[in-house]
């Protein structure tokens, strides 16, 4: 029987380095976990509880007493893979977390200690770095480089434990499967390549050679780490895992680029000429005011780190002779990237993609979308439902009244829709919380769109408003609140799909400030700037937001009053296609040409305006609801600015 430890066995080389030594007869795997990730080992495999930051990675003494003597292999994986990783977290893995475990190894008598470094240690060594090669004084640019220089340094000074070293260039995915577990590596570029896919592939491009890279599959590291560990008379040596030919960054792309279905460079800028010129170009952007932050705002954009750029390419070339001939004629065999980067594509783009949930559906912008709409059971909400339904859409109906809610839902599926009853008092949030628990858990493929509808309105002039502080309170508590309280639980899913939309009801009333709906417009206010501030911040996470300054609308929340009657409105049908628009669209907002007016007007001559709504205040009488006397028929000057500006709510 051959024993193993492994650290780092959930990992993306652990998980596959397990399933080889599970593969093999008489083999006893432990794998060094933390309790909570001790349900992600595949069957077969042992869990040693423990954790990377303890002094003997927290091993029990019962643990090491019962494994003293027993382990043939410790294999160090455990470590911080990640160039945008804090100095602090890489020298906590990587250099503490080896000291740690090669500790352990002498404490239980270890047989081997197999250390999975990286070509990373070799830095920025000009010329070609061989396998007996280590501390050249090289430049090492990074706390990921520094740190697994280090940690390799501990291995080989140490005199307690047999060690072999693995260096292992960069790591895709599986090369028959392409599974990957993270955006790493080359996959931070995939985005902009999906986006060259919209050009025609025969279109040539031209592209700056700026040097080579290497790549490996995840699965060759795990099988050559198998074949090395297991060949007598290798203790001390380092192996590199890397093509061993040179890659030209260029054909790297031009493979994923092919794979994409996207156009190739077939236009290469030589090197020689590219070198000096980036050098220039850096100078120069050094002295032009905010060159770094535009720089920054294009990465950002395309979701590369900054951190990772300057490391897109190898100064070294890593021979890799003698690591390939211990490989001949067994199982490791490093396929051409050629051969796999279509299957790496394809994994990535039905997996890791973060724009995946924000694709082009081919039945249309909503077809197929979930979109949770508020206030559903009547007005703009059971309009906006109906009218989504009939897109493909499938709202999600929210309301207070479950006998409401029903008959839209019933009139959804009379036309062949299909929608789902979401009963919720949106000013509790306790309720909405387990709303939209529920929500996730019915459709687990995501939530796509929220629709802000439910709201309620305020007319009363402020002189009927001196002992009525709690109008105020509840336009705040329904066209507030309960929004804000609907978009912060959605929030965390949407940007973990790296997708979401919300369109917020708001008014037109934001923009022109009738009389008499102080409180109201207030509220609506409060959405709007909350919306644009927070926008913003979801920005990134590819969560946007759309503001309709909704015109007044026929619907039950303005028959209280009765000038209305007699006013010029838009039909819920009409604000549903509003709203339709902003879904299908996504713009920044949706405004009436009047809405527009009054923000320019009120900007431009505040005082005027104030002057002309003062006249439609007095005009215009308060409701009997309000404590006024409103009247059906209008005066000349009332029905004058009935007609100037309709849809506005006077």
């Amino acid at each position: 029987m051959t024993t193993y430890l492994v650290t780092g066995g959930t990992g993306f080389i652990g998980r596959h380095l397990l399933d080889r030594l599970l593969g093999r007869d008489g083999a006893e795997v432990y794998a060094l976990v933390r309790r909570t990730s001790a349900h992600k080992l595949p069957t077969g495999i042992e869990p040693l509880i423990g954790d990377l930051g303890e002094p003997l990675l927290g091993v029990t003494v019962d643990d090491r007493d019962r494994l003293r003597g027993r382990v043939d292999h410790v294999v160090h994986l455990a470590a911080v893979y990640d160039m945008t990783a804090t100095e602090e977290a890489n020298e906590r893995a990587n250099i503490e977390g080896t000291r740690e475990a090669l500790a352990l190894a002498a404490d239980l008598g270890a047989g081997v200690f197999h250390h999975v470094s990286s070509v990373a240690v070799a830095g920025e060594y000009r010329g070609t770095f061989t396998e007996d090669m280590f501390d050249e004084g090289q430049h090492l640019p990074s706390p990921y480089h520094a740190t697994k220089f280090a940690a390799e340094r501990l291995v080989r000074e140490q005199t307690d434990v047999p060690w072999r070293v693995y260096r292992p260039a960069i790591v895709v995915g599986h090369s028959q499967t392409g599974a990957m577990d993270k955006i790493d590596g080359p996959y931070y570029f995939f985005p902009a390549l999906a986006r060259m896919a919209t050009l025609p592939s025969w279109l040539p491009l031209l592209g700056p050679d700026i040097g080579d890279t290497n790549v490996v599959p995840v699965d060759f590291v795990a099988a050559a780490m198998d074949v090395l560990m297991h060949r007598d008379g290798l203790d001390g040596r380092a192996f590199h895992l890397v093509s061993p030919e040179p890659m030209p960054l260029l054909d790297v792309v031009n493979a994923f680029l092919r794979a994409a279905g996207a156009p190739t460079v077939s236009l290469p800028v030589d090197r020689r000429v590219v070198a000096p010129l980036t050098g220039l170009l850096s100078r120069a952007a050094a002295l032009v005011p905010g060159a770094t932050v535009a720089s920054h705002v294009l990465l950002d954009r395309l979701a590369v780190p900054p951190e990772v750029v300057p490391h897109m390419t190898f100064a070294p070339v890593f021979d890799a002779s003698e690591t390939t001939a211990l490989l001949d004629g067994t199982d490791a065999v490093l396929p051409p990237l050629e051969e796999y980067a279509h299957v790496l594509w394809r994994y990535w783009s039905d997996h890791l993609d973060p724009a995946r949930a924000r694709r082009p559906r081919p039945g249309g912008a909503l077809d197929g979308r979930t979109v949770v709409i508020t206030g559903a059971s009547s007005g703009i909400g059971k309009a906006t439902a109906l009218a989504v339904a009939n897109r493909g859409g499938i709202p999600l109906l929210v309301g207070r009244s479950v006998d409401k809610l029903d008959e839209v839902r019933r009139d959804i599926e009379a036309e062949g829709g299909t929608a789902y009853l979401y009963p919720c008092d949106l000013t509790d949030t306790e309720a909405v919380a387990a709303t939209v628990k529920q929500m996730l858990a019915d459709h687990p493929d995501g939530i796509d769109y929220l629709v802000n509808n439910a709201g309620r309105s305020i007319r009363r002039s402020v002189h009927l408003s001196y002992d009525r502080m709690h109008d105020f309170e509840r336009t705040m508590t329904l066209n507030y609140f309960a929004a804000i309280r609907m978009i912060l639980a959605l929030l965390p899913h949407m940007a973990e799909r790296r997708f979401g939309h919300v369109v917020n009801i708001s008014s037109i009333g934001v923009q022109t400030a009738p009389p008499r709906f102080s409180a109201y417009v207030g509220s609506k206010a409060a959405l709007d700037a909350f919306s644009r501030v927070v926008a913003s911040e979801t920005y990134g996470d590819g969560v946007t937001f759309t503001t309709i300054h909704m015109p007044l609308v026929r619907t039950p929340m303005i028959s209280p009053t009765r000038i209305y009657d007699a006013f010029p409105t838009l039909t819920p049908d009409d604000a549903a296609e509003m709203v339709v628009r902003a879904l299908s669209d996504r713009p920044k907002r949706i405004s009436t040409r009047l809405g527009t007016l009054g923000e320019v007007s009120y900007a431009v001559a505040p005082k005027v305006v104030d002057a002309v709504l003062h006249v439609a205040y007095r005009v215009f009488p308060d409701s009997k609801a309000a404590g006024g006397d409103d009247q059906v028929s209008l005066n000349r000057g009332a029905q004058a600015l009935m007609r100037l500006l309709p849809g506005v709510h006077w």
